[in-house]
């Protein structure tokens, strides 16, 4: 079965628009998060990320040359966990998941450049989705409740004791 093509973050806010702006802001919440790429061998990477909202899209960039850029040019699945910040689960555990994919037209590297101003030179990638998940703790404080957008499926929610 083929699996569809990742959604740009704009569907993901359109089909799930409450979702979509508590995961943007667990991101926008702090600088540096985890990014998870798949090694030559198959084997998972771990890496310190920063992640960009710009244009209506969601950016990752990195060093050009950089062993997470090549990790991503060979295979683009990725998965990023925001940082969760101070312990407490205010605002959630966000997480996503996807396809990475190079961007190379010059004009959106200019914009994102002139917005974002990265050391250069940099590889840039929009991350397109195929998932997000946010973990919160319900306001009566028993229970976690997990948010889970999944493309072609929509919103799920689920409470856990």
């Amino acid at each position: 079965m083929e699996q569809a093509r990742p959604a740009r973050w704009t569907r993901f806010a359109d089909e799930a628009p409450a979702l979509a702006a508590q995961v943007r802001a667990r991101f926008g919440a702090s600088k540096h998060h985890v990014l998870a790429t798949l090694r030559l061998d198959g084997a998972p990477r771990v890496s310190g990320t920063e992640l960009q909202f710009h244009a209506d899209a969601l950016y990752a960039g990195s060093m050009a040359g950089s062993i997470k850029a090549r990790d991503l040019l060979r295979d683009g699945r990725f998965a990023v966990h925001a940082n969760p910040g101070d312990g407490t689960m205010s605002g959630g555990d966000a997480k996503i998941s996807g396809i990475a994919i190079e961007i190379t037209d010059a004009d959106v590297i200019a914009g994102y450049a002139g917005a974002v101003a990265p050391p250069e030179p940099f590889h840039l990638f929009e991350l397109r989705l195929y998932e997000a998940v946010l973990t919160s703790l319900h306001p009566d404080g028993d229970r976690l409740v997990i948010e889970h957008w999944r493309l072609g499926v929509g919103l799920h929610r689920t409470e856990r004791c």
